[in-house]
């Protein structure tokens, strides 16, 4: 079998580490492997990995330490072209000319949907593999990049609490997450952070004041908050501007990490998550297996059909949400 494999959309942590271990499962089973630069993009433009010697196929000293940088050495990017008819058929017919006889895209929902809407063009067979820092696909405990996210969004929300308590401010710490707040929820409960916006559970403006000004009479001085960057009421700079327009008790001040947190080199768990996944992937290939996200669920291979991978959201479990709102006392 020759196995295509790509990275689309944002990159995350750990997307090296599941490329090495799909292209050394791959040939340990007796497949080749493509690789395919800058996604769906490069495909449309045939932008394929040569190694040094010239050859077209990936081999085992090809992916040779990749799994402990971050980033993509594939690369990626998101394609305009892809989304439209044309694109679609002409990726196609690409992989055709190319004999290229099944897909492991690695990525987050917008891939997925890509790869939904590929299969109604190409017979090939497509197994993907989870890589968002978000930690929104259904079917997966974790996705590839998570893990190494909220450690980074961690270590600077320490380093910003110094900062807020010699200042007596409350800090608004905007981290990713357009429609989901598993980075925020985590990030807050491992750094103590007193106060989380997020968009599954938000406060209104009142609750959210009130809940400040009881803090401030319980002797809190300064205050951590985070702020998922979908969070309905706007990101940390709009609420910013609501929360002082309603009596925020407490001078603010906004940090938005932005793009640091897809970087950094990966944690052990998001390098073994993205390991396993990456040889599952190819496994569940061997199998049969179609249009599937390979996932983990309780330590266990699952595959979780993509159009369910994308269908909603990972729904963060209440506990969590109690658990910060019991902490902040």
């Amino acid at each position: 079998m020759r196995i295509g494999m790509f990275c689309s959309g944002g990159d995350a942590p750990g997307m090296n580490a599941c490329m090495r271990a799909v292209v050394r499962t791959a040939l340990v089973r007796g497949h080749s492997v493509v690789g395919i630069r800058r996604g769906y993009e490069g495909l449309l433009e045939e932008d394929f990995y040569v190694g040094p010697d010239g050859a077209p196929e990936m081999t085992l000293r090809s992916v040779s330490g990749w799994t402990q940088f971050g980033g993509t050495f594939l690369l990626t990017s998101r394609s305009e072209r892809f989304r439209t008819e044309e694109g679609l058929r002409s990726a196609a017919d690409i992989l055709r000319r190319h004999r290229i006889d099944a897909l492991i895209p690695i990525g987050g929902d917008g891939t997925f949907r890509g790869a939904l809407a590929l299969a109604e063009y190409w017979d090939g067979r497509i197994v993907g593999c989870p890589g968002t820092i978000d930690n929104d696909l259904v079917g997966t405990d974790a996705t590839i990049g998570f893990y190494t996210a909220v450690q980074t969004a961690v270590e600077a929300v320490d380093k910003i609490r110094d900062t807020a308590a010699s200042h007596s401010r409350m800090f608004l710490i905007e981290v990713m997450g357009r429609s989901s707040g598993f980075l925020a929820v985590h990030t807050a409960i491992a750094a103590g952070a007193e106060v989380v916006c997020i968009p599954e559970a938000p406060y209104s403006i009142e609750e959210l004041v009130e809940h400040l000004k009881e803090l401030k009479q319980r002797g809190k001085t300064s205050v951590m908050a985070v702020v998922a960057e979908g969070y309905p009421l706007g990101g940390a700079t709009a609420l910013q501007q609501r929360l002082a327009q309603a009596g925020c008790p407490f001078g603010t001040r906004v940090v938005v990490l932005g793009h640091l947190q897809r970087g950094g080199s990966p944690t052990p768990e998001d390098r073994i998550l993205a390991t396993q996944l990456g040889c599952w992937a190819v496994e569940g290939l061997d199998e049969g297996q179609h249009l599937v996200m390979a996932g983990m669920r309780g330590g266990q291979k699952v595959y979780t059909p993509m159009v369910e991978a994308v269908s909603g959201h990972n729904p963060i479990p209440p506990r969590l949400i109690e658990l910060i709102r019991v902490m902040a006392h």
